[in-house]
């Protein structure tokens, strides 16, 4: 299926003015609903008959692996065909937002064969955490499955997993979590694991170096805290530097780079309210808490991001691509000198829930749409 879409959304963001002299403002667009002007792109369906997807990986052959929330992983081969769900797949608390979520391969997955997969590990007494595992592929199940991470303390509730997986350039991984909605004080809580960025070595073990290594009362393997519910993540393709977007509450999603030890402000400070409109937190500023790059209000709902760095889009090199949810579209961000220059929001005719948002090695643009018959989309310019 070929669908041309002609609409897409853009505006030039800038840099507040009006904040206190020891911090910085965050950025927002300029209006509440960026104005629209003419470009066009080419949408294929690749695949589908996916319940409700959530991560995408591409293997060196150029099939790919797709989580399904439920609990399956399944191969997508290059004619768009499903496999059978693999074997080895832990249990999974497949309601709500839980399930099966993010997967990524090991930088050595060439020797190794290692793929790694975020979930929401059910628990005891109706609890259920964030966990990690990695397993080896074999051709139709995983093999040697084990857990490397698991988010701590297990708590009751099925949303607000985060569960975006990416791995470093030092071979370190990075998960985000999010705050499991009921438990939101504990992202200010160094000694939870909720509403938290985390980095492990791929084993589990915590990196020496990891900001609260040797602190009383606080988890070692914590990168960076204060985070409401992480569900896009990314390298910076030239700095190397995480970088994130994350769901606010109604209002107030945020576009971060997390830095060691760095406390992002969720629930103390946020640029969103609750969604009964009463006040969260303090405000919009707190001294010893970051400010976002960027945030938007309305919300755009995030989900899955990646840094363009192909050749098919060159207007786009080094641009953020990010899912939304809801309106549900493909949004751009073009950056310069770590801030946001222009945004742009492509695909709203579509009116499908943007999930998972991945590079093919193609240079092309593939998405994964979330319901109970979900897509993989693929992205190119439009033939003139």
């Amino acid at each position: 299926m070929r669908t041309h879409i002609v609409i897409f959304w853009t505006a030039a963001a800038f840099l507040a003015c009006s904040a206190p002299p020891n911090w910085v403002r965050a950025q927002a667009p300029q209006s509440p609903t960026p104005p629209s002007r003419e470009g066009v792109v080419t949408v294929d369906t690749v695949a589908r008959g996916l319940e409700h997807p959530w991560g995408l990986a591409f293997l060196p052959d150029g099939r790919m692996l797709v989580t399904e929330r439920p609990g399956r992983l399944r191969l997508v081969d290059r004619q768009g065909r499903l496999s059978e769900p693999l074997a080895g797949v832990p249990p999974v608390l497949g309601t709500s937002q839980g399930g099966l979520l993010d997967v990524v391969l090991d930088p050595r997955f060439a020797d190794n064969r290692l793929v790694y997969f975020s979930y929401a590990e059910p628990g005891e007494k109706g609890t259920a955490g964030t966990a990690v595992a990695r397993g080896r592929l074999a051709d139709n199940r995983l093999e040697d499955v084990q857990v490397v991470y698991r988010q701590q303390p297990k708590v009751k509730g099925p949303i607000h997993f985060g569960s975006r997986l990416v791995f470093a350039r030092d071979g370190t991984l990075f998960v985000t979590q999010g705050d499991r909605y009921d438990y939101r004080e504990q992202a200010q809580d160094l000694s939870s694991g909720i509403g938290k960025i985390v980095r492990i070595h791929p084993d589990g073990a915590v990196p020496r170096d990891n900001p609260f290594v040797g602190r009383d009362s606080a988890r070692p393997e914590i990168w960076s805290y204060g985070h409401r519910n992480v569900q896009a993540a990314a390298l910076h393709p030239e700095t190397g530097q995480l970088w994130t977007v994350e769901h606010g509450a109604r209002g107030g999603d945020e576009l971060n780079h997390p830095e060691a030890g760095k406390n992002y402000g969720w629930p103390v400070i946020t640029y969103g309210v609750d969604y009964d409109g009463t006040k969260i937190g303090e405000g919009t500023a707190k001294a010893g808490m970051e400010q976002p790059v960027y945030y938007w209000d309305p919300v755009i709902a995030p989900s899955g991001m990646t840094f363009y760095t192909g050749d098919v889009f060159p207007a786009w090199k080094g641009s953020v691509l990010i899912g939304s949810l809801k309106p549900g579209l493909l949004v751009r961000l073009t950056l310069k000198d770590g801030t946001v220059a222009q945004e742009e929001r492509y695909l709203a005719q579509l009116r499908e829930r943007i999930r998972d948002v991945r590079q093919g090695p193609d240079g092309l643009l593939y998405l994964l749409t979330d319901s109970d018959d979900g897509r993989i989309l693929r992205i190119s310019p439009a033939k003139s």
